[in-house]
């Protein structure tokens, strides 16, 4: 499952970071500003995120009960939830929702989904475990902000007492929303509920930001580094935040706090050049850029911009190898396989351009993108037929 973080088209936020195994310190008080701020627009609670409400309640206790006893907990808990004839929950990128929000709108992003399992997961009384799996970097674009995907699954455990009286039923059942194939052999570590915590609040922070609603992204990204001093990615969308309300002296401190930890992170230091450039020291900004470009010479969206150049200048044969180099490194990203058919069609290459176009279908994060892409697709298919 996804965990999503957005960031502005100058300063990146990178999505997904594990938590460290000592304990770690709280956050400084310096990185904070509450004065600088008003109130957010909604109260921000932690119970909130896993509290079920009584529709989900009656669901578990009533609807789904028989289930739950002649399959057993985890079984019968994960099949009502995921089966295609039960909730048939939709994956929705547009906004992290927690556990009662996710279950009334049968919808929501990976994370948003996690939370609903671990939410009944707990009201059964079920160990739940959450990891943070190492994919391959993925970045999506929405507007001038772009996102990083991470990913995280959860897994069930049974309940103190079964262990004990043991039995045939499986241990642990873990829902992973990726193909076992796309994860096989990948690096995983367990990571704790307040890491879980931390990044929904970071993503309500960086969907707030994306609405230019400053004094509510600030209240959910310093909640997020409240909740797990050690998930540097919160003091990244922290980072931008400060930025974008105009205070460059916290920008820099909270950024030059996540480099100390992770000298080579390449998008606290991205972050960092841009409020260095902001402030006028424009040769440490040199020199960081210099840096930077060693460690990360191809940002993220690079050869897509310059595919899309080609396609506006009419060479779609560029436009055509640009794009499909960008696929090579996110072999599932909707927007690239969408332009690519673009260039296809012009081309004259109709079967490939069906091809990617059915990609993109599979592959969008939204409905109104999956809506859309699949009107192009209808209408290649449409004039085939003709």
């Amino acid at each position: 499952m996804k965990t999503l973080s957005w960031v502005s088209s100058l300063l990146l936020v990178w999505a997904l970071a594990g938590c460290a195994s000592a304990p770690v310190a709280p956050a400084p008080q310096r990185l904070f500003d509450d004065s600088s701020f008003a109130p957010p627009s909604t109260e921000l609670r932690v119970d909130d995120i896993f509290a079920l409400s009584d529709e989900m309640k009656h669901y578990v206790e009533v609807e789904i009960a028989r289930p739950l006893h002649s399959k057993g907990l985890q079984r019968g808990l994960l099949e009502a939830l995921y089966s295609k004839n039960q909730l048939k929950l939709d994956y929705d990128a547009v906004r992290t929702r927690n556990a009662s929000e996710a279950f009334a709108a049968r919808s929501g992003n990976c994370l948003s989904l996690v939370i609903m399992t671990a939410a009944f997961a707990k009201h059964l009384g079920l160990r739940v475990d959450y990891r943070s799996v190492v994919v391959d970097t993925h970045w999506l674009r929405s507007g001038d902000l772009y996102v990083n995907s991470g990913h995280v699954n959860v897994t069930l455990g049974r309940r103190v007492l079964d262990a004990r009286i043991g039995g045939a039923e499986d241990a642990a059942w873990t829902v992973d929303f990726l193909p076992p194939e796309d994860i096989r052999g990948q690096r995983a570590s367990q990571i704790d509920e307040n890491t879980i915590v931390a990044m929904y609040f970071n993503n309500r922070a960086a969907e707030a930001l994306a609405a230019g609603r400053l004094d509510d992204a600030y209240a959910w990204a310093a909640q997020a580094v409240r909740q797990s001093p050690a998930f540097l990615t919160a003091y990244n969308t922290l980072g931008v935040v400060y930025r974008r309300h105009g205070n460059l002296v916290l920008a820099e401190r909270v950024l030059r706090h996540v480099l100390e930890r992770e000298p080579d992170n390449s998008v606290a230091m991205t972050n960092l050049v841009h409020v260095l450039k902001d402030q006028g020291q424009a040769q440490e900004a040199a020199t960081l850029a210099q840096r930077l470009a060693r460690i990360e010479p191809y940002p993220p969206y690079h050869f897509f911009d310059l595919g899309m150049a080609a396609l506006q200048a009419g060479d779609n044969r560029a436009a055509r190898d640009l794009f499909t180099k960008e696929l090579a490194r996110a072999a599932y990203h909707h927007e690239f396989h969408f332009w690519l058919a673009v260039a296809d069609l012009r081309l004259g290459q109709v079967a490939q351009a069906r091809e990617h176009l059915a990609i993109a279908v599979e592959n969008s994060p939204t409905p109104d993108d999956k809506a859309l892409y699949a009107a192009k697709l209808a209408w290649i298919n449409a004039r085939a037929v003709h």
